[in-house]
């Protein structure tokens, strides 16, 4: 009898239930992106991205583009507490709340670098199950961390049982063994670094003489055994305690050049060197499992730096601190690195990013992606915001970011309850659509009028709403020639299409029409978009006559 493959998982109600999510295209809304009106530096970033709509379908749509190519993904989504924010509908089932996090997740791994990594927030509530979740997705052995910040600067004297302090920020690399993992440097030198030279500068000393290494010895290393000068004209050897001749830790030419770092002191045997080691020659220290208030800031810190710059406007209420982005991000990336931002909020995480000269993505789904994040961004890039880590960073503007909308549903249904293309898609617009759906990078040639999209140098779609003859595609059998492929979408076509061995004919929507779930626009983390509810049986296959009325790429 064989015995059932078992593995250690979270279950809860629907976990088996996944949309089958529509890759929609990106729109963009020039009125809304924001440009410097000059460039302040060479290092200065454009093409940010800012994106308006559900998360889940934003995330699709980022995939074909920028699948292994994040390197840092933040996010700060709802705590599912069961106390519902301005912002968002936060009081859902545990398995509602794990469903649609475990979605999101699974693109966000396709998204990151072999070398990036994911960081969480989360509070108590759900933060362990979460883990687990993230165990599944990630594997147990990409777990970096559980990182304990300390939100709150206070007690709150009205707490029932504990007065909860602090928040879990939960990371994850793509792959333990590519993860990079900056140190964190020291604002202050260690208490070691106890002398100051003429200059201000911080250090402490070590002998030059080598010592306990094994090899320490003139016999060991024989050219490491010269003379060196002491102040009173002397000449010193390296000599161990115990008599034996022993060796310096650096070489003639090393000393020749290095002669400012050697300090004498004059002890009971004699002139002895040692060499300055300086703090800032050093490459700080790991970062730590608990980030106390006063080194990355509260909730107090980022809703007073919010009020700074939201004025007469309300305020988001579940912000989080600038300083606690800039140590994510100073830990998890380097300059023109790209950063993800999938629950953007108040857009704190694209305002770091940006001052700090990383490349960002956000996404945001409420109104206030207009009415917070906008303001905020232009503020930043005009440099008139001075407050959270600027000064820190020295920030004095610049740069800019692209306003994108999601496409409407490529597919709709018609006052007959028919499916057909939606009338909000011109021409470009569905050969850009069908590409992404078929997995092509759209990418029309100006030269070849059916070069739509191109897989590979070999192999190219091409889309049309009109009808195919047995004269067209011989024509187009002809130019694509024997040693190339082209994938046709069209309306229809007449005639025996086998016969052309390099086309290949679908018909749309037909060809699409079970690919993804159209017309859902709202995978959003709020109770009324429940994950598991059955869809309803699918309508027969509609007559196609007005299928494609208004649109024509012929």
């Amino acid at each position: 009898m064989t015995k059932k493959y078992e593995k250690l998982e979270l279950t809860w109600i629907g976990k088996d239930k996944r949309p089958k999510l529509e890759p929609r295209i990106l729109l963009e809304d020039a009125a809304k992106s924001y440009h410097a009106a000059r460039r302040v530096s060479d290092a200065d970033i454009f093409d940010n991205i800012l994106i308006h709509g559900d998360n889940l379908l934003a995330l699709k749509a980022l995939e074909a583009d920028f699948a292994g190519k994040v390197k840092c993904v933040f996010i700060d989504p709802p705590y599912n507490t069961g106390s519902a924010f301005t912002h968002y509908e936060d009081g859902l089932e545990h398995s509602i709340w794990l469903g649609l996090m475990r979605d999101r997740l699974e693109i966000i791994r396709r998204l990151l670098s072999d070398d990036g990594s994911l960081w969480i927030t989360i509070d108590d509530n759900e933060a362990h199950y979460l883990k687990v979740v993230c165990d599944e997705i990630f594997g147990r052995r990409n777990f970096i961390s559980n990182v304990i910040w300390e939100k709150s600067d206070s007690p709150k004297m009205d707490s029932r049982y504990f007065s909860s302090r602090h928040d879990h920020i939960l990371v994850y690399a793509k792959c333990i063994d590519m993860a990079k993992i900056s140190r964190i440097a020291d604002g202050e030198a260690p208490a070691h670094f106890n002398r100051v030279d003429n200059s201000g500068r911080k250090y402490y000393t070590k002998p030059l003489r080598a010592m306990g290494s094994g090899d320490d010895t003139r016999e060991a290393r024989p050219t490491l055994y010269f003379p060196l000068t002491a102040p009173d004209g002397s000449e010193v050897f390296p000599m161990r305690p115990d008599g034996v001749e022993g060796r310096w830790r650096w070489s003639p030419t090393k000393v020749a050049q290095e002669l400012d770092r050697i300090e004498w002191v004059n002890g009971r045997s004699g002139w002895a060197p040692y060499y300055r080691i300086y703090a800032e020659g050093t490459t700080g220290r790991p970062p730590e499992t608990i980030w106390r208030h006063d080194e990355v800031g509260s909730n107090r810190t980022s809703k007073i730096e919010v009020q700074a710059i939201f004025q007469g406007i309300e305020p988001f209420t579940t912000p989080k601190p600038e300083r606690l982005i800039q140590r994510v991000l100073d830990i998890a990336t380097q300059a023109d690195d790209l950063v993800l931002d999938s629950f953007a909020g108040s857009g704190t995480t694209g305002a770091v990013a940006h001052k700090m000269g990383r490349r960002w993505i956000m996404v945001e789904l409420g109104d206030h992606c207009t009415t917070h994040i906008v303001p905020r961004l232009q503020k930043v890039i005009d440099g008139t915001d001075q407050g959270g880590i600027s000064k820190a960073a020295d920030w004095k503007g610049g740069g800019g970011f692209r306003y994108y909308e999601l496409a409407p549903s490529l597919v709709e249904k018609d006052k007959w309850g028919r499916e057909v293309i939606s009338k909000e898609y011109d021409a470009a617009m569905l050969a850009q659509a069908l590409c992404k759906l078929e997995g092509y990078t759209y990418q029309p040639s100006p030269e070849v009028w059916w070069q739509h999209g191109q897989s590979s140098e070999r192999d190219f779609l091409y889309v049309t709403t009109q009808t195919l003859g047995p004269d067209e595609m011989a024509a187009l059998s002809e130019e694509v020639g024997e040693d190339r492929s082209l994938l046709i979408l069209c309306a229809a076509w007449r005639g025996d299409e086998t016969r052309f061995a390099n086309l290949t004919l679908r018909k749309i929507p037909n060809h699409i029409r079970n690919k993804c779930e159209w017309g859902h626009d709202d995978y959003s983390l709020n109770v009324a978009n429940l994950p598991m509810a059955e869809p309803e049986p699918a309508s027969p296959p509609p007559a196609q006559s007005s299928l494609f009325d208004g649109v024509d790429l012929a």
